[in-house]
């Protein structure tokens, strides 16, 4: 365990954060702020206006945001939001954001290529993902996959029986054995994942909306009754991102270096901008344009980590819990009971659902969208066969994890999951002068672009 503790720290370290942050700038500048000068077309592209079911695809602009942003909307923007704030300090928060506006350009990037370079196969459905740009974009297959293989393994760990565990932990306190959640989820996720990312993408398409009403809502709530305190919190984010943080009860303080690396790190592990998830959903979206994919897949960070994120630190921040200790333990408090004590302290029992109730469907939808994930990387390493063989083994593989301490399959999952940023942002620093020039060409393209009238008006 030692050993693995040390790869992980290694992977998920300052050299990873510089490369994916790193990359972030440098596709905002090639790309020419593209999350700031195109920020409302992506909001157009998911209206379903320029959505034409003639084109190749599987599934709508809306679908595929929904299925990506269903696997990055996890426990990261409850337990990471809090962990983050727990160790770096207010500050923290200010850095997720920071990570969130250049990962905008990262996933425009990715996701434009992954359209570009997706494969339609025979009967009509799309594989797609970093392991097609890696090998028919910048022509090494073998880092296509490298990347694949990542995937498929972190697919186990991260994208399921970490997850499975995250819902079951809440439902032990109602009584529920884990077991019994276990299998419960294990059934609902083979009825949908068995159907492919059509039934993957209608789900997502209802359930994410619905769970980030409720979650935002609540948080609105909370906000709403302690509004007078929500302008201090905001200039704690700002006055704290530059300046060490003082220890206080049961904080032990933050350099700016501490607090930086913290809302980095917790902001990449949020929205997965620049590790190659996403790209995979994305690439099953139905048009001929890779960059239309590429102005929905901006809004990801935006959601995730700017809305997401911000409602969950903010409410921690208000609350002031985030420098107190757990009577029980004596310990500082963090996680996931850190957000459900902020919440619950200002709506007494109803908060402490709002948080639950988060977790439980944020961790499930990620489990149906990390299969479509591994199941297409399986598919480029084995063939088509091994697709429901692998769907077979990810649901069963779902009661095993909610019933298990996961520790190992945690740090194991957790490398795999980090390692799959190496060829892929390989891949989009050499193949980023196809995505300016898809940009160029498709911006000064009066029928094309989004700031024009759509396709059915200019008929």
């Amino acid at each position: 365990m030692h050993i693995l503790d040390a790869i992980d720290s290694f992977v998920w370290g300052p050299l990873t954060i510089i490369l994916l942050v790193g990359s972030g700038i440098f596709f905002t500048l090639r790309l020419k702020f593209v999350q700031l000068v195109r920020f409302s077309c992506s909001w157009k592209m998911i209206s379903g206006k320029y959505d034409d079911p003639k084109d190749d695809g599987d599934i709508t602009h809306f679908q595929a945001l929904a299925t990506a942003l269903s696997a990055t909307i996890g426990t990261g923007n409850i337990a990471g939001v809090a962990t983050a704030i727990a160790a770096g300090g207010p500050g923290a928060v200010f850095w997720m954001w920071v990570t969130a506006f250049f990962g905008m350009a990262t996933k425009f990037t990715c996701c434009t290529l992954s359209l570009k370079y997706r494969r339609i196969n025979p009967d009509g459905s799309v594989s797609g993902g970093p392991m097609y740009y890696l090998e028919k974009g910048l022509g090494q297959k073998w880092l296509g996959m490298l990347f694949a293989f990542f995937a498929m393994t972190a697919s186990f760990g991260i994208g399921n029986m970490v997850q499975a565990n995250s819902v079951a932990e809440p439902l032990l306190e109602f009584g529920i054995p884990k077991i019994a959640t276990g299998l419960v989820i294990g059934v609902l996720v083979g009825l949908v994942i068995l159907g492919g990312i059509k039934r993957i993408a209608n789900f997502a398409s209802m359930i994410v909306p619905l769970m980030c009403v409720v979650y935002v809502v609540g948080a609105l709530v909370i906000l709403a009754i302690n509004y007078d305190l929500v302008p201090g919190a905001i200039a704690l984010i700002f006055k704290h991102a530059f300046q060490p943080t003082a220890a206080a009860g049961g904080f032990l303080g933050a350099t700016v270096a501490q607090t930086m690396r913290f809302g980095v790190a917790r902001g990449l592990f949020s929205n997965e901008a620049g590790l190659g998830s996403s790209p995979i959903a994305h690439a099953a979206a139905r048009t001929q344009y890779p960059v239309r994919e590429g102005m929905v897949a901006m809004l990801e960070p935006f959601i995730d980590t700017i809305c997401v994120c911000s409602m969950t630190a903010l409410v921690i921040l208000i609350s002031g819990l985030w420098t107190s200790t757990d009577p029980e333990t004596g310990k500082q408090l963090t996680g996931a009971v850190l957000s459900a004590r902020a919440f619950n302290d200002s709506l007494p029992g109803f908060g402490k659902f709002v948080v639950s109730f988060g977790i439980i469907f944020f961790a499930f939808s990620t489990i149906i969208s990390w299969s479509y994930y591994g199941d297409r990387s399986t598919e480029y390493l084995f063939g088509p066969r091994s697709v429901f063989i692998y769907r077979v083994i990810y649901t069963l593989a779902v009661p095993l994890g909610a019933s298990l301490a996961l520790p190992v399959v945690w740090t194991f999952s957790d490398i795999m999951n980090g390692l799959m940023a190496f060829p892929n942002i390989i891949g989009l620093i050499l193949l980023s002068g196809v995505v300016a020039r898809e940009s160029k060409e498709y911006f000064n393209s009066e029928s094309h672009s989004c700031t024009f009238k759509a396709k059915e008006e200019i008929k």
